[in-house]
């Protein structure tokens, strides 16, 4: 993993955390020895495995997999950062990270191949909540074929991530991988929101997942609203509930200091075109040059790069707190 942060990691949160605790430090009896604690073991599963998965279908799955086929990115994700990846014999049409993602067999969108998936001769089908509805015929088609199904939670929080990480480590076998996945970025997120915590002066901000044809932002409920909140800052669209359209008016009305968009790779000039609507030139975020792209896949995807995604977040809303 490659992750780079502009402060400390583990020795830097603890002197954030320090800090924080008061004014005067509690003195330490020098004479007294406090026994170090064992450090926690690591058991990796021991197959078969039984689970419930997101729908409640109890899955058991024999022997550690050799052959996996995720439907969507976030699952392909996780699995390459737990160590898995070679192990990968199909993903969706759109995934695109890590790099050798992309040279694995494809076995569509949302409405996936069942027919290619059953000839990939999977171990283990890593499908997703947000896909049930359209593809629930397909999933019991594969059930029906023999496949082991599995679907992960679709998470609206960091807390539900790591739940999605451990579990797929579960189904994987590869445990001790998940422990420090979540362990880091827990270390992440708890040096950001420590950092942001010094902030006196929170700024609003918009944030624009979509815009054709209509412009679409995240309300509470979703993990994006939750990354506001951990870098200190307002949502103008806290007050709706998901992911939802809001009038142009609307946002003007809002008058955020921050716009964020997470169009940039599918829309050309996203930025500009955003700066160029009718009325936006009176925005604050307009008129102070705030309007950013950010990588969508990093703030959208509820994998291992989300607390990347977040730090990217803080940078763009703070960048005299975050890049210094």
């Amino acid at each position: 993993m490659k992750k780079i942060w502009k402060f400390g990691a583990t020795a830097g949160l603890a002197a954030v955390l320090m800090a924080g605790c008061g004014d005067t430090a509690t003195p330490v009896e020098e004479d007294v020895e406090t026994p170090a604690e064992p450090p926690t073991e690591v058991v990796d599963v021991e197959f078969p495995v039984t689970m419930t998965d997101a729908v409640g279908e109890e899955v058991v799955i024999e022997e550690e997999p050799e052959a996996i086929v995720s439907m969507v990115p976030s699952n392909t994700e996780i699995v390459y950062e737990l160590g898995a990846g070679d192990k990968m014999v199909g993903v969706s049409d759109f995934d695109n990270y890590p790099e050798e993602a992309t040279e694995v067999e494809k076995i569509g969108g949302q409405e996936f191949n069942v027919e290619k998936i059953i000839s990939l001769q999977p171990d283990l089908v890593l499908a997703h909540e947000s896909g049930l509805g359209v593809g629930d015929a397909g999933l019991q088609q594969l059930r029906d074929a023999g496949l082991d199904v599995f679907v992960v939670n679709n998470a609206i929080s960091f807390e539900e991530v790591y739940d999605s990480i451990t579990v797929i480590a579960q189904a994987t076998g590869t445990m001790e991988a998940a422990e420090s996945i979540v362990s880091e970025m827990e270390v992440q997120v708890a040096e950001i929101e420590e950092l942001a915590s010094t902030i006196e002066e929170p700024k609003t901000v918009f944030l624009e997942v979509g815009s054709q044809p209509d412009i679409y932002t995240t309300g509470k409920g979703t993990f994006m609203d939750e990354m506001l909140t951990l870098i200190n800052a307002e949502n103008v669209a806290g007050d709706l509930e998901g992911w939802v359209s809001m009038d142009p008016e609307a946002i003007v009305a809002a008058n955020p200091d921050v716009i964020i968009t997470t169009e940039g790779a599918y829309v050309e000039d996203a930025v500009e075109q955003i700066k160029s609507r009718s009325g936006f030139a009176e925005v604050t975020a307009v008129k102070e040059e705030a309007v950013y792209n950010l990588d969508s896949d990093m703030l959208t995807r509820s994998g291992p790069r989300l607390s990347e995604g977040l730090m990217e977040m803080a940078q763009a809303v703070y960048p005299e707190v975050f890049n210094d």
